[in-house]
């Protein structure tokens, strides 16, 4: 295996100021991936993860609620890589918007920036401006936002500790003019064919990408998008349903160490089949997921309908109730506005759903008092520690 597979190390500058920035080599690797028996059985076992993934998605009856909640979590765990120290209860919080929880921004902006590209993606193939509008989103208005939002950097940057400089950076990405060329290189492998298989390329992809390093800041949650989008593109899965942010926020350092082991020594081989691994792990995890919310459901509203409650009681206690599956932490003042309901019909409601054990009353702030559905919240809460 050669050295220089992946890419080759550039002396920029000279004397005292020199430094050795990463040059990716364009894709796909040359010698060839090598698929061997291992390789292929991961190549089964994934699609075989994801078509049940697509399956048990297609059976729920509020797939849209479902495929929120995961939005919202996955943007949780892929800003808790960043260093994000925001909860699962921050993000649910009602009263969001008015936080000033800079922690919770990043992660509400993430949410923004996915849903717009999985929405600007219908019309718009993967490519640099696509990457270029998400970023925007991702980053206006939060810690960053100074760093070009929207643009691609102009200048070098580096990865390291906090206070790390370019002298002890564990990488150095590549310069400015490598960087134009390797996206260009990037933006029309990700539009063509080459005979590899969907989960090696994106596995592939997802690498070049974070080795290019082309923002300023944010770069590690738009790679991590960048998965979830190329296999909408290419429809190996027909609902956003997986993100690896779970899997690679339990093995970080192994996620990063097996992409600077690609660079310094050429083997595509181990990334390719850790990243394998991840994308069956995450697509089980999300069938477990999807299990757990929809027999959650079916269980409380078959509690809901057994009461003998009036007709129209037992509509407006089922409407907050699917509204709580939407927004798990509530007050009864921001519901009975979403709702369209007087207050009291809100507060009659839950009271009764909190008879019933579906709603707990999680802080007392007078006519705020702020509600939680915590079977729901314990499902979604997995892996979102900090």
């Amino acid at each position: 295996m050669k050295k220089e597979r992946a890419g080759f190390f550039k002396k920029n500058l000279s004397g005292d100021a020199s430094y050795y920035s990463f040059s990716p080599s364009k894709l796909p690797p040359s010698p060839e991936i090598i698929i061997d028996e291992k390789v292929r059985n991961l190549l089964i076992e994934g699609h075989k993860t994801l078509a049940i993934l697509d399956e048990k998605a297609a059976n729920i009856s509020n797939i849209d609620l479902f495929i929120s909640m995961y939005v919202r979590k996955e943007a949780l765990l892929s800003s808790q890589i960043e260093g994000t120290q925001a909860t699962l209860e921050d993000i649910f919080n009602p009263n969001i918007d008015s936080n000033v929880n800079l922690d919770v921004n990043d992660v509400v902006n993430y949410v923004k920036a996915t849903n717009y590209a999985i929405e600007r993606l219908s019309g718009l193939p993967l490519c640099n401006r696509l990457l270029l509008e998400i970023h925007k989103v991702l980053m206006c208005g939060v810690r960053g936002g100074e760093k070009n939002p929207g643009e691609f950097r102009k200048s070098q940057n580096w990865i390291g500790g906090a206070g790390s400089t370019i002298k002890t950076a564990r990488y150095i990405p590549p310069d400015v003019t490598s960087m134009e060329d390797a996206l260009s290189d990037l933006e029309k492998y990700m539009n063509e064919e080459d005979g590899l298989d969907h989960l090696i390329r994106i596995a592939l992809i997802h690498y070049q990408f974070e080795s290019i390093h082309p923002f300023l800041d944010g770069n590690g949650r738009i790679g991590r998008l960048l998965i979830v989008l190329y296999l909408l593109e290419k429809k190996i899965i027909k609902t956003p349903a997986l993100y690896l942010s779970y899997y690679l926020k339990e093995h970080r350092i192994e996620y990063y160490d097996r992409m600077t082991l690609v660079r310094e020594t050429g083997d595509y081989e181990q990334w390719v089949k850790f990243f394998l691994e991840g994308i069956i792990v995450s697509g089980k995890s999300a069938i477990e997921t999807a299990d757990k919310l929809i027999f959650l459901r079916e269980k409380n509203v078959k509690l809901i309908n057994s009461q003998n409650y009036t007709k129209r009681s037992l509509e407006t206690i089922t409407s907050v109730f699917e509204y709580a599956e939407g927004q798990p932490m509530l007050t009864i003042g921001q519901t009975a506005k979403d709702l369209d309901l007087a207050y009291n019909t809100v507060a009659s409601a839950v009271q009764r759903l909190e008879n019933l054990d579906l709603l707990f009353l999680e802080k007392e702030q007078g006519r705020n008092r702020l509600y939680v559905y915590k079977d729901y919240l314990d499902i979604l809460r997995t892996g979102t520690e900090i």
